[in-house]
């Protein structure tokens, strides 16, 4: 190695005495540099011009050796790690599902905590008919109540919302929650008697929900088993006595899911109150103790079915049919025509008792 770079020099200081004796009588010009062939000594003459030591002459690809053997060519250099081209990523991970999006259930659909969204669905119905209204609301530890001018064309609206309030605690992927849900009656198209709000029912829950492992998810027919949830809820009217019902509950909740199909399965268990505060002490009798809830997602279009069930019979509770699409098509997840039908008991809280039939049309906003 030192042999070679000597002989470079040396062929660089020969190249710069031969211009230099070349041109001993008359000193280098532009005219007279310009003027030589040889790439190596016409560089050599710019230098002795500028007064700049000789440049260093770089060893071509292939140089001959002294028994005229040449030399191959130098391999190209690998790139270093940092430098070489990165592998393009690949997200091997399955779409998220529609539960696991609302429950945020896989790690990737994870949002933190204290982000607002929606719970149960948010609409306001302009019209709301019913085919009966409950003009003597009463218990059998409430008197009667008169309320013989509504009418049964009226409004309702409901707004619900929820937000977790930890996350990932004590067991793997869980979430606290905390929600809130106001359902109204609107006597909007009763303006004989100043448009008065018929009922108003007000919902807080707190609730853990937990992700299934993937061992335990795969169920017959191609269902999943996607989390389960236990809940603390308590409802009320807001009334004072003797229209005042509410009640306190603990409940546990399966969802599953196949495809654009969802499917919840919820048991209810009322927590006892002393038979003199009791508003309603035949309420899980006519609401029911269970619930199940049927839901299909289509490309534009949603629909979801809930029946309610006092596990007894098919005498109680209720069933209410839910349809929504898109205001504009472009943008799904905006305001979208909502469509309600429901028969049953408990359309209320102060209906726990009353069975009816109602139909609702409007729009629904704010999707989770």
């Amino acid at each position: 190695m030192h042999h070679r770079k000597s002989q470079h020099a040396l062929t660089a200081l020969c190249a710069l005495l031969a211009v230099a004796g070349a041109h001993a009588a008359d000193p280098p010009t532009l005219e007279r540099c310009a003027a030589i062939g040889s790439s190596a000594d016409r560089l050599a003459c710019y230098d002795l011009m500028a007064g700049r030591a000789p440049a260093p002459v770089v060893a071509p690809a292939q140089q001959a050796l002294p028994n005229g053997t040449q030399t191959a060519p130098a391999p190209a250099t690998k790139l270093a790690a940092k430098d070489a081209p990165l592998p393009e990523p690949t997200d091997t991970k399955p779409p998220s599902t529609f539960l696991a999006k609302f429950w945020e259930l896989d790690p990737q659909d994870k949002r933190g905590i204290f982000n607002f969204v929606g719970y149960r669905p948010n609409y306001v119905l302009p019209l709301h008919l019913t085919s009966r209204i409950n003009r003597a609301p009463q218990s059998p530890t409430q008197a009667v109540v008169a309320q013989t001018d509504f009418r049964r064309e009226e409004a309702k609206f409901q707004l619900s919302l929820r937000t977790k309030l930890a996350q990932d605690l004590l067991l793997p992927g869980a979430d606290v929650w905390a929600g809130f849900s106001q359902q109204v009656l609107w006597q909007i198209w009763n303006g004989k008697d100043s448009k008065p709000f018929r009922n108003s029912d007000y919902e807080p829950e707190l609730m853990v929900v937990v992700p299934t492992t993937e061992r335990w998810r795969g169920l017959p027919l191609d269902w999943q088993w996607r989390y389960t949830q236990v809940g603390l809820a308590h409802q009320s009217n807001g009334q004072s006595d003797p229209l005042s019902r509410s009640w306190n509950r603990v409940y546990a909740t399966a969802g599953f899911e196949r495809a654009n199909w969802s499917l919840t399965a919820r048991l209810t268990q009322r927590l006892h109150e002393p038979t003199e505060t009791d508003n309603n002490p035949d309420l899980v009798t006519f609401r029911g103790r269970g619930e199940f809830q049927l839901g299909w997602v289509g490309n534009l279009q949603t629909a979801n079915l809930l029946y309610r069930t006092s596990l007894t019979g098919l005498r109680y509770g209720a069933v209410q049919l839910e349809w929504t699409y898109p205001v504009a098509r472009d943008q799904p997840n905006g305001l979208r025509w909502y469509l309600q039908a429901f028969r049953g008991y408990g359309e209320t809280l102060t209906d726990y008792n009353f069975r009816q039939t109602s139909f609702g049309a409007g729009v629904t906003f704010l999707q989770f």
